[in-house]
């Protein structure tokens, strides 16, 4: 729902964002978990205007809940936005943040520079639902222009993209949209903290939550947010599903619904039509753990991004090593759009090729014994992958060589643990490759 923090630092919000001083009831400072499914309604006649989105309450715990409402308040305050949604994982925050925007015969325009598995969504998925998905080389952002038509509903990128680690041109692509009605989502989960989307023009931003912000390795769950600076009431044309009436709450529009709440369309259409309708809610129990992990995030990531500018200058180095992806190497317009980006160090991820191909990526990976070989990245402890087999072993070569992707290619998350240790085990499972 929506935040209303005054401006704070990051290491303050993660803390006090939000609504939520402590619990009403027992005045316990840690947010409650709230582990019910619905909630009582005083009368009958307020219970109406609740359920009609006329007045904001709890109702049932697939729509909103008190504890997911506190992670959500807390990470638009984090983020700079005014109003959020937590879903069921990242995947599913993907998902609800177009549909909420496109329908059959409807088109986005995308980087292929993504998660694998948010690749495979829009090539396959939303083809299923008559939807296309067009992807462009974001290296050049007048390719977004290009790839436009009038059944174009939105942008999308990903701010840090995993594992390309080329940072996406928020401004430039945000600038093409916003005059034609089409608003850039920008997935930020690799960048936390380091990038702020809406500072430069992205309309809205979407987690995976199960990374960075959880930490830990142990939750799943996803998040939505809505800067609110999108024009959505000057596009009915662009963009109509948020000026059709709908017939679920009494023919309003999404602009009419939001009247009462602030100027949320886009989020409020997100959660009374398609969170309520598809239902991937997320857990009051996993939002109350993801608050536990965002509490710590700005400590965290400072050690994420330190530890990985460590291991980066090392590969770079090492004779084995024949290819170093990682942003603070980068050089050219990559590298001009990662000093322009990133604020606070050049994020936590790494990717290298060792000398000898796919056979020595893979016998490297075989030989780590302190990473963890696994499909994630933001744990608290590292993490190895071998991206071409599993995380995008859903796309053909082609797809893959345009994310970045080569089969000698291995993804590494550097998390906390003491830097000399994550070098220590890199260097003997390169020395046996």
């Amino acid at each position: 729902m929506s935040s209303k923090s005054p401006s704070l630092a990051a290491d303050t919000l993660v803390l006090h964002g939000g609504a939520f001083r402590h619990d009403p009831t027992t005045s316990a400072t840690a947010v409650p978990n709230y582990q019910s499914t619905s909630f009582d309604f005083p009368d009958t006649a307020t219970a109406v205007k609740i359920v009609n989105f006329e007045q904001i309450a709890f109702t049932y715990s697939r729509v909103g809940n008190p504890t997911v409402d506190a992670l959500e308040q807390r990470l638009a305050a984090l983020e700079g936005g005014a109003a959020a949604l937590g879903a069921a994982s990242g995947q599913a925050a993907t998902a609800l943040a177009v549909l909420t925007l496109v329908e059959a015969g409807d088109n986005i325009v995308s980087s292929p520079d993504l998660y694998g598995g948010t690749v495979h969504f829009f090539r396959a998925r939303l083809k299923q639902f008559g939807i296309e998905a067009r992807f462009v080389d974001p290296s050049d952002p007048e390719n977004f222009r290009r790839a436009t038509d009038d059944r174009t509903r939105l942008y999308f990128g990903g701010s840090l993209p995993n594992p390309k680690l080329s940072v996406f041109p928020i401004v430039e692509v945000a600038a093409i949209g916003r005059p034609l009605g089409i608003p850039l989502i920008i997935d930020n989960t690799a960048a936390p903290l380091a990038i702020r989307p809406f500072d430069h023009g992205a309309a809205v931003v979407v987690y995976s939550a199960t990374k960075y912000i959880g930490g830990h390795g142990t939750t799943i769950g996803g998040v939505i947010v809505d800067s609110v600076k999108f024009p959505w009431a000057d596009f009915p044309e662009r963009q109509p599903l948020i000026h059709r009436p709908d017939p679920g709450y009494g023919n309003r529009n999404y602009l009419q619904l939001a009247e009462l709440f602030g100027p949320i369309a886009y989020v409020l259409r997100a959660r009374a039509a398609l969170l309520r309708d598809l239902g991937p809610s997320l857990a009051p129990q996993n939002a109350f753990q993801l608050l536990q992990g965002l509490e710590t995030l700005p400590l965290r990531i400072q050690r994420h991004f330190a530890n990985d500018a460590k291991v980066a200058n090392f590969l770079a180095a090492h004779p084995k090593v024949a290819k170093v992806m990682y942003p603070g190497l980068q050089t050219g317009l990559d590298r001009q759009r990662a000093d322009k980006y990133l604020s606070i160090g050049y994020g936590g991820l790494v990717g290298f090729e060792p000398v000898g191909g796919e056979k020595a990526a893979l016998g490297f990976i075989n030989r780590l014994k302190l990473f963890y070989h696994l499909a994630n990245i933001g744990d608290a402890r590292s993490l190895a992958i071998h991206p071409s087999s599993t995380t995008h072993g859903q796309l053909n070569a082609e797809q893959q060589a345009a994310a970045g992707i080569s089969p000698a290619f291995v993804r590494l998350s550097i998390c906390i643990e003491d830097p000399e240790d994550i070098i220590a085990d890199i260097a003997q499972a390169l020395d046996g490759v």
